[in-house]
């Protein structure tokens, strides 16, 4: 995958803000680390550990992207992202001469970084090559420098809602604010070119048609300066996405202008005529196709119908069987029915037979009951009247017992209220003793404090012996 996720969209020009598509300027360092000799034998340099190391030096910025570019027993370079480019000469200055020490080797690593240089045309390099070349007119559209050639572009940045496939008309109107555009060509919209390519046999490459992630367009403009304003607008840039919560999709696309005449008039009409050539072969292959299916169909239609006749027939056969078999079935259960009747009959004359001894024998036996069943029913009275009798002197025996319980429990019951009553006179008598004892105590109390003060004690005296010497 080329895309990328991002935040910081300050940096980013706008394409178009209609389709929220921007421009944002890529921004890479490479950096290189400088390797010790390896003196032991089977010792090795951990690059995600390098990786680790560099990334804890450029803290609290970070890498959107950090890959091992190239590695030999010398050193490891590494190409690293950021999100904007105006943190490069931070992160220059961040790792470039600094050194970084690893588990296992004594010597520290010396590590060096350069912000990278985007490869992209130059004005110098179309002008050079349509100039110097003898193939091309520039006179004539597609051969001189008027074409855009755009790949790894992100089919869904331009997705139609309606279509769910690559719009044309979306890309025209994302690169219509650099001027006129006289042509758009997407391949992958045309499912004949693969087969155009291949009978052509220039610049052959293979795709599924509709089943890309990124597409290829080439864009041609009516005028140079807006093929000059394009490819100066898109040099070392990132096609970014917005989305609706602020953040952004990077892509990463290749941008050249256009070396193989792809929208000149007679790749164009040559395009044309080869698609024309492979409809016309399709439809020539699709009628053949179709003659060999209706050959096919005929011939199915005609081994269908032997089979159904042979089907039919054999129907016709078992049929036949079927009734010849029935027939057989019926005249053996017709005879087997008048067996079972016969048989039935006679089964009944024995059983008529055996009723009638039967009830000869219950007659026979009816009457011996009858003797045995007054002899019986005697015995079974003077039973009863013995079960009578026994069972009411256990009935008077138990309701003597229960007299006696009930006579014993009010016993206890009396005994118990007179326990109570005891108790609850002894606790009122105490109660009272308590009460006189406490009433004396304070009487001495009282009279242990007039004697110590020595006030009246003498009328005291008198009082008590004239109150004892009262009559009561």
């Amino acid at each position: 995958m080329n895309t990328s996720l991002i935040s910081d969209l300050s940096d980013a020009v706008a394409l178009s803000e209609q389709l929220n598509l921007y421009l944002k300027p890529i921004a890479k360092v490479n950096i290189c680390v400088t390797l010790p000799k390896l003196k032991v034998a089977g010792q090795t340099i951990s690059n995600w550990e390098v990786m680790e190391k560099i990334k804890i030096m450029c803290t609290p910025h970070q890498f959107t992207l950090l890959r091992v570019s190239k590695s030999t027993l010398d050193f490891v370079r590494f190409e690293g992202e950021v999100e904007n480019k105006l943190l490069l000469p931070t992160f220059v200055t961040m790792l470039d001469g600094k050194q970084i020490k690893l588990s296992g080797f004594p010597v520290h690593l010396k590590i060096s970084c350069g912000e990278s240089k985007v490869s992209f045309p130059t004005r110098h390099d179309w002008d050079s090559f349509f100039r110097d070349s003898k193939e091309f007119d520039e006179m004539l559209p597609g051969e001189r420098p008027d074409t855009v050639h755009l790949q790894n572009v992100p089919c869904k940045f331009f997705t139609s809602k309606k279509s769910q496939t690559v719009s044309e008309e979306l890309v025209k109107l994302a690169f219509l604010s650099y001027g006129e555009i006289r042509n758009i060509d997407i391949p992958m919209l045309d499912p004949y070119r693969s087969d155009v390519q291949a009978t052509s046999g220039n610049n052959f490459q293979t795709f599924s048609f509709g089943s890309r992630l990124n597409f290829e367009v080439y864009v041609q403009y009516t005028e140079y300066i807006g093929f000059a304003k394009c490819m100066n607008a898109l040099k070392g840039k990132k096609l970014v996405a917005k989305e609706s919560d602020g953040k952004g999709v990077a892509a990463t696309i290749k941008v050249d202008f256009d070396r193989t005449k792809h929208l000149s008039a007679d790749t164009i009409n040559h395009r044309l005529l080869e698609k024309q050539k492979i409809e016309r072969l399709q439809q020539a292959r699709e009628d053949e196709k179709r003659k060999e299916r209706e050959a096919k169909e005929r011939k199915a239609n005609e081994e269908r119908e032997r089979e159904l006749q042979e089907i039919r027939d054999q129907e016709e056969r078992r049929k036949k069987r079927e009734e010849k078999r029935s027939r057989k079935r019926r005249e053996k259960k017709e005879k087997e029915e008048a067996a079972k009747l016969a048989l039935k009959i006679a089964m009944e004359e024995r059983k008529l037979m055996l009723a009638q001894r039967k009830l000869e024998s219950i007659r026979l036996l009816s009457e011996l009951l009858d003797r045995v069943k007054n002899e019986a029913q005697q015995a079974e009275v003077e039973r009863l009247e013995r079960e009578i009798a026994k069972k009411a002197e256990e009935e008077r025996k138990k309701k003597e017992t229960e007299e006696r319980k009930r006579r014993e429990k009010e016993e206890r019951k009396r005994e118990k209220l007179k326990r109570k009553e005891l108790e609850m006179k002894s606790r009122l008598l105490k109660r009272k003793l308590d009460e006189d004892y406490k009433k004396g105590e304070k009487r001495r109390k009282k009279a242990m404090k007039h004697l110590k003060s020595g006030k009246h004690l003498s009328s005291a005296i008198v009082v008590r012996s004239s109150e004892s010497l009262s009559p009561r």
